[in-house]
């Protein structure tokens, strides 16, 4: 399966005078068509990955080394007119926070349609039914009403709602979604999500869903990667991912999931202070199947079937390799 978005060896500093190592040789792949859901840790650099993705990182953030490639478009070399032409047509973004996100002086109808005008030349009133339409394939009832409505009119769904239309208004290739549902009522974030995942679906849209919830993941998704303290440990299809894990930290967070347990799992220890430089495997310090050679030198990114690769020395040891099935480094 083609690769339409591919990241290589992506790395990123920020800071100056001691700069934190937030994202350290992140390899990952959005095939067409497909949503890929990335999981892991507070922390871990799933939303750096995402700005980086739509060239948003902060002025100090300094890109060390790596590719971000869009079919044969390198996105870490464009210039800002470049990007403004990518940017909404080819690769868009939805946001955390759906209501600080959107214009607070706009009514949701402009904003919308001001997002289709950008990239179609359209007259006003065509862009105006575009948006309302899109509203409404979003799920938003009497979207003509909520067009003229403004984001503090709103509910927080509404707004996430009124956001993932106004992504997917161009078409866009790529759509990257940061925790979509968060702050949301546990009643409307499936609602949400279920919307999101229905319309990407439809248009044949290739998906970053970013989340800290392995459970939205192993529900939603086509394909799973696993970020730990700035890279991948593990990536592949849903099903292998979660019903094979290979890393034992992607265990961990599936046995977080397991509500029959008598003590709910969990990783002990904590994320690895990232303004020091790690030699050896980032997780080393929690895992219960710890050796030597895994302090020594980084685990290269190990395939343990067709499409499921993991980085862990693990990997190529059947005999000592973790059982998802009995325990986890707690």
């Amino acid at each position: 399966m083609s690769a339409l978005l591919t990241i290589s060896d992506l790395r990123v500093d920020l800071g100056e005078t001691e700069p934190t190592h937030v994202l350290r040789g992140v390899d990952l792949e959005l095939p067409q068509g497909q949503i890929v859901g990335l999981v892991g840790e507070s922390g871990s650099g799933k939303s750096t990955t995402m700005l980086a993705l739509v060239g948003l990182l902060p002025p100090s953030a300094h890109i060390l080394a790596g590719s971000v490639r869009l079919g044969d478009l390198d996105l870490l070399q464009l210039g800002d007119r470049a990007w403004r032409e990518v940017r909404g047509a080819r690769i868009a973004s939805i946001f955390q926070n759906a209501r600080g996100a959107l214009h607070p002086m706009m009514t949701i109808g402009h904003q919308v349609a001001r997002a289709y005008r950008l990239h179609h030349d359209v007259k006003r009133d065509t862009a105006r039914r575009e948006a309302v339409a899109m509203l409404a394939e979003a799920g938003l009832p009497d979207a003509e009403r909520i067009a003229d409505r403004y984001p503090h009119q709103l509910s927080g769904g509404q707004c996430q709602r009124a956001m993932i239309a106004m992504a997917l208004i161009t078409r866009p290739q790529v759509v990257l979604a940061d925790e979509p549902t968060s702050g949301l009522d546990v009643t409307v974030q499936r609602q949400v999500l279920d919307t999101l995942m229905e319309r990407a679906r439809e248009h044949g849209t290739t998906m970053l869903l970013i989340s800290h919830d392995v459970g939205v993941i192993r529900r939603t998704c086509d394909r799973a990667a696993v970020m730990y303290a700035g890279e991948v440990v593990e990536s592949g299809s849903r099903d292998e991912v979660m019903e094979h894990p290979a890393h034992p930290y992607t265990q961990a967070l599936l046995a977080s999931l397991d509500s029959g347990a008598r003590r709910m799992a969990y990783v002990g220890g904590s994320v690895p202070d990232l303004r020091r430089t790690i030699t050896g495997c980032p997780f080393a310090g929690r895992c219960a199947y710890v050796r030597d050679d895994c302090r020594s030198a980084r685990p290269a990114a190990v395939p343990v079937s067709e499409g499921h690769v993991v980085r862990c020395v693990l990997a190529v040891d059947d005999a000592s390799q973790p059982n998802a099935t009995e325990g986890v480094p707690c």
